[in-house]
């Protein structure tokens, strides 16, 4: 059974479905998998560097307790292709002396993505795609919130 996820956001419409790639990047899904116990809200920003992207940082306190050890590059890119679900991990205190380790969930949404942070170039795991059927709905909604600013995008396991 295909382990799913139902992405989110309101004002943009934002609603796709994406498929967890637990065969290529078996730790990065069990990861997310496991983050999505519950339904998240995590906030979503478009990014600046990476290109046709909402980047959601996962809030540290998300995962305040848990012991999170560092996620492997699984299903390493760095050119991430519409549909995308990237998973990207920076180890505590690498970007400006951070000293939470930092997961951020990546939404590509168009061609000519790349993993190019103002740290340099950092393989980021495709952990899921956005069904093929929900790519024009996910550009769309991406390029609503581009043009409007942050807002609240949630994260759930499908049924």
């Amino acid at each position: 059974m295909t382990q799913t996820i139902l992405i989110t956001e309101g004002p943009s419409g934002l609603s796709v479905t994406a498929d967890l790639l637990p065969g290529k990047a078996p730790a990065n899904a069990a990861f997310l998998w496991d983050y999505l116990a519950m339904p998240r809200v995590v906030p979503g920003i478009h990014a600046m560097w990476t290109g046709p992207e909402i980047s959601c940082p996962i809030p540290p306190a998300h995962l305040a307790g848990a012991d999170h050890p560092a996620l492997p590059p699984e299903n390493a890119t760095l050119h991430p292709q519409p549909g995308d679900v990237v998973l990207a991990y920076v180890p505590a205190r690498m970007w400006g002396g951070n000293p939470d380790p930092i997961f951020d969930i990546g939404l590509f949404y168009g061609p000519g993505a790349r993993m190019l942070f103002p740290i340099g170039w950092l393989a980021g795991s495709v952990v899921a795609q956005v069904r093929p059927d929900d790519r024009a709905a996910l550009a769309s909604a991406c390029g609503r919130i581009r043009q409007t600013g942050a807002c609240q995008i949630t994260f759930a396991r499908g049924t």
